[in-house]
């Protein structure tokens, strides 16, 4: 039987085959990767939806100050799109933008590209074997696949907090930063200490009165190995064969061995735990005392971060740690469960996303009329985090159980979009509509994503956005990002259903 894709050779759609009218839902990271692979694959049929104005995805949303990548910057390009000229190591927002946008010039996307368009629904019709979505405007369009390219970081949450709505001053996400409001002079509460907060805080406490964090709990933050490329590196990267690749491949390898940090109880996390640990011991004071400063959960357990100057910042004199939890929110600041009152002028809320509800809130409906949510009701799921049983044509990128922590996400994605640009393919070589993966391949997949979960440290009890409310691993990948290369590269087309015909 032969396999989804070459290790060598890429997908290409036969000349005779009819090339299907695919939907790509999000024109971030993983919907230009796809389109860019489709249009190598010698299918140019295709539409990029997105609700923004511009393409970029989470980068294009999150523009608070200090906003950067913590992989580092030649690991965060795609390897069939490469950026060779960083200019440093870890690069910001800006320049992350800059290389999106860029690939929309580069690989002639414009006129694929359907912006400020948002979806709200897709349903698979058993009749004519297509997809109808359903646009925000009410609109609908017919299309043979639909690729949800929305992320994982696209909805921010905000806790529901008794009050809020009453606040007098200026109150914004960081994912949705007010620009127009001027934070000098001002007493700034931040709630929240996630991988936003720990770069946007330092980034504004010169230029605020005083800033007052309310932490629920604190995070484990190792230093940035961040710098700019001196002009000789730079010119390496573009003038020597080869030389990107090899630094590329060795970023990987580094960070790929941080995977046994994310084994429950390993060695690894014991060592950096034991060297960061008594760092802080030393910085413990009155005012920043150890629930300020050190976690009472395992590394890993929730995302670990990365600064440099997160600790100087919350030492300032005008900045104050608070980890009695929220009463409620007034007018004029914040009470806590300790009767305090905190009077602030602007609330910035660096609480994240809601991660574990995938493709929420378009509803999607598949064959026989059955529900994505209804399909999820235990949990999302699908295999190898891109197809679910009963939904045919619908593929996902970056999709439940892809999220890591502990290498680049872009490379999971481009082996997902690998994935979908061969099963598209190939359901268009066999003269079939669709595919869809089996169900027992399906349950199969899933029983060894959450025997191997139990032995992670993201199921040892912290509060972490990896898990849902039942406990269940949702979100990350729970095993080394070589094994995902592998199955995906050598997956069979006997694990998949294709159907109906496209004469």
């Amino acid at each position: 039987m032969p396999r989804v894709k070459s290790l060598f050779r890429y997908p290409h759609l036969p000349r005779k085959s009819s090339a299907p009218r695919i939907a790509i839902l999000g024109a971030g990271a993983g919907g230009l990767g796809l389109a860019i692979r489709l249009r190598q694959a010698g299918i140019t049929s295709f539409s990029i939806f997105d609700k923004a104005d511009g393409v970029g995805g989470t980068w294009r949303a999150n523009t608070y100050p200090g906003a950067a990548c913590d992989v580092p910057s030649h690991l965060y390009s795609f390897s069939f799109a490469r950026r060779r000229n960083w200019s440093r190591k870890f690069a910001t927002q800006p320049e992350i933008l800059d290389y999106f946008e860029g690939l929309v010039k580069d690989f002639d996307l414009s006129s694929h590209l359907r912006l400020n368009t948002e979806i709200v629904g897709a349903v698979f019709s058993d009749t004519t074997n297509d997809w109808t979505i359903t646009l925000a405007s009410g609109a609908q369009e017919t299309f043979s696949a639909v690729v949800f390219a929305c992320g994982q970081l696209n909805r921010p949450f905000i806790p529901n907090f008794i009050g809020q709505d009453n606040f007098s001053g200026p109150a914004f996400h960081s994912a949705q930063w007010n620009h127009e409001v001027d934070l000098s002079g001002l007493n700034v509460g931040v709630i929240g200490t996630g991988a936003s907060a720990i770069q946007f805080v330092p980034s504004i406490a010169e230029q605020v009165k005083s800033l007052t964090i309310f932490q629920r709990t604190p995070a484990w933050v190792v230093p940035r190995p961040d710098r700019e490329f001196t002009a000789k590196e730079r010119k390496r990267f573009i003038r020597i064969p080869g030389w990107q690749w090899l630094y590329r491949a060795s970023i990987y390898w580094r960070l790929e061995f941080r995977w046994w940090a994310m084994k429950s109880d390993s060695r690894m996390s014991r060592y950096i735990e034991g060297r960061i640990r008594p760092e802080l011991e030393k910085i413990v004071q009155p005012r920043l005392d150890n629930s300020a400063l050190i976690p009472d959960y395992p590394i890993g357990c929730k995302r670990l971060l990365m600064a440099n100057d997160w600790y100087p910042t919350i030492l300032r004199d005008n900045v104050e740690v608070v980890t009695e939890s929220i009463a409620q929110i007034t007018p004029d600041g914040v009470i806590t469960a300790d009767n305090q009152t905190h009077c602030v002028d602007a609330l910035i809320f660096g609480t994240g996303f809601s991660t574990t509800e995938f493709l929420a809130p378009v509803e999607v409906v598949g064959q026989k009329a059955l529900r994505l949510r209804d399909a999820w009701r235990e949990g999302s799921q699908a295999h190898l985090g891109v197809t679910v049983p009963n939904f045919p044509n619908l593929f996902v990128i970056y999709g439940p159980n892809t999220n890591l922590g502990h290498n680049s996400i872009l490379f999971m994605i481009e082996q997902q979009i690998r994935l979908i640009v061969g099963l598209l393919v190939e359901t268009a070589s066999r003269d079939s509509k669709w595919v869809t993966v089996r169900d027992e391949v399906a349950e199969r997949s899933d029983r060894d994503l959450q025997g191997a979960a139990k032995k992670t440290v993201w199921v040892t009890g912290c509060d972490n956005w990896y898990t849902d409310e039942k406990g269940r691993l949702t979100n990350n990948w729970p095993f080394p990002t070589v094994v995902y290369w592998w199955r995906t590269r050598f997956e069979t087309f006997r694990d998949y259903v294709f159907g109906g015909t496209s004469s």
